[in-house]
């Protein structure tokens, strides 16, 4: 099997490739990147070790891919992950070609190669001016989503694929929206094995985490480091929730895909953590100072930025019931597993993440 993951030295593109390959010791995987995030050439290094191809190159760049031999399946993994990026002065074009015309180029390689492609779309499809009129309870430290609901593709245990469409997502939400359409009409028009996961928040070991994007693992570091965070938004009381899904488990489903193709025909999966492995702000630093052993200082602003959003659960009924799949580790393994890549790398980490 020979597979090509752009993206392949990012958080998620270098796990996968790494897993894949101590799995498959006999594929050979190629990690297309530009290494122009910050991190990425240390994930370069882990790839390197483990005798991955790496092909320094762009997806915004249509003849890099053309320097990649054929293979048989593709992960699309490449993007400008920010949802703050398209608001930044001089972020947008860049935005624009990474996650949509990079989708664009990556596709036509997957035609010319009759390869399969999957594709990690995000949660941000769904809109935030939607998720603002969800009905809520709440506790002190946590938002929760009520049983009842006013709209269709949402209830206490999160949204599904039906959550409706129609609505403001972020220009980056928009990108990976007009992406899955693409993806769809090739899949249709050239018979291209596709399927779509809609992730919600990623994490793991090997996550260089940002405000913007990567806050689990921003959390612990901020924690283990001693420095100092916010609760921005809803009152500033850090109950807003997300759902959290280990980037192993991540692994274990496109495991499955590849070894399913032929089921799948373009469909599209919510993919995530669930209700079980939700965790709020304020539950989040609780568990980082149980772990450390560390209490830091956290500011409150009580204004929301425009796009927040109180909650956000993945309902995985859809991709359960397909494929058997479910995720299995805890957001509290994974924040100790985190915790101890810290300690064991903590040199080399402190400059990029403190």
């Amino acid at each position: 099997m020979k597979i090509l993951i752009t993206g392949g030295c990012g958080f998620v593109g270098s796990n996968l490739a790494i897993l894949f390959k101590q799995y498959y010791t006999d594929s050979e995987i190629y990690c297309l990147d530009n290494l122009s995030r910050r991190g990425s050439e240390i994930n370069l290094q882990k790839i390197l070790a483990q005798g991955i191809h790496f092909v320094h190159g762009d997806v915004r760049i249509k003849t890099d891919l053309e320097r990649i031999p054929a293979v048989d399946v593709v992960i699309d993994a490449a993007a400008e992950p920010s949802v703050l990026a398209g608001t930044i002065p001089g972020e947008l074009e860049n935005l624009i070609d990474t996650n949509l015309n990079g989708t664009i180029n990556t596709l036509y390689f997957a035609k010319k190669h009759q390869a399969a492609f999957i594709f990690l779309s995000t949660s941000r499809v769904y809109p935030y001016d939607r998720l603002l009129d969800v009905s809520l309870t709440s506790k002190p430290n946590r938002f929760n989503l009520s049983d009842t609901q006013a709209m269709p593709g949402i209830s206490s245990k999160g949204l599904t694929e039906d959550f409706p469409l129609t609505g403001l997502r972020s220009l980056y939400g928009a990108t990976k929206l007009a992406s899955e359409y693409l993806i769809q009409e090739f899949a249709h028009n050239f018979n291209i094995p596709a399927v779509i996961n809609r992730c919600g928040v990623l994490s793991g070991p090997y996550q260089m985490g940002k405000i913007d994007q990567g806050v689990i693992v921003l959390w612990m570091a901020r924690h283990f480091w001693k420095g100092s965070l916010s609760y921005i938004g809803f009152d500033g009381k850090g109950q807003q929730a997300r759902d959290v899904l280990h980037v192993r488990d991540l692994f274990r489903l496109v495991q499955w895909q590849i070894a399913h193709l032929s089921l799948q025909k373009g469909q599209i999966f919510n993919v995530g953590g669930g209700l079980e492995q939700t965790i709020s702000l304020a539950e989040l630093t609780d568990v980082c100072s149980q772990i450390t052993g560390n209490k830091i200082s956290i500011a409150q602003t009580a204004e929301n930025r425009p796009g927040d959003i109180p909650i956000y659960v993945t309902d995985n009924t859809k991709i359960t019931e397909f494929s058997g799949w479910r995720p299995e580790i805890t957001v509290p393994t994974l924040l100790s597993e985190v915790y101890d890549w810290f300690k064991q790398d903590e040199a080399m980490l402190k400059p990029i993440l403190s």
